[in-house]
């Protein structure tokens, strides 16, 4: 139950990225992964550290999938300003 929770939550974060210049590497595509990836890994790495199993769900549940979902978008978002300032200097 956790996994939908984190997917979820990623997907609801993943929202607000209209709000930023499509500088993302794969467009909005991309910053749909990076947030889903990032959700379910910041979500397993907490899930993992507190020792619960994977089946409890609460509010920190849904929590823990903030920080991977923003690190997912902005790695991104990076990556996708340095492929366009590559592409800027060839």
């Amino acid at each position: 139950m956790a996994l939908l929770v984190w997917f979820t939550m990623g997907i609801a974060l993943w929202h607000f990225t209209v709000f930023l210049p499509d500088r993302f590497w794969g467009g909005i595509v991309g910053a749909f992964v990076g947030a889903v990836i990032g959700a379910m890994l910041s979500g397993a790495i907490v899930k993992v550290a507190s020792g619960t199993g994977i089946g409890a769900t609460d509010l920190g549940t849904a929590l823990a999938a903030v920080p991977g979902t923003a690190l997912g978008v902005a790695v991104v978002y990076a990556l996708g300003v340095r492929t366009e300032r590559a592409g800027a200097t060839a």
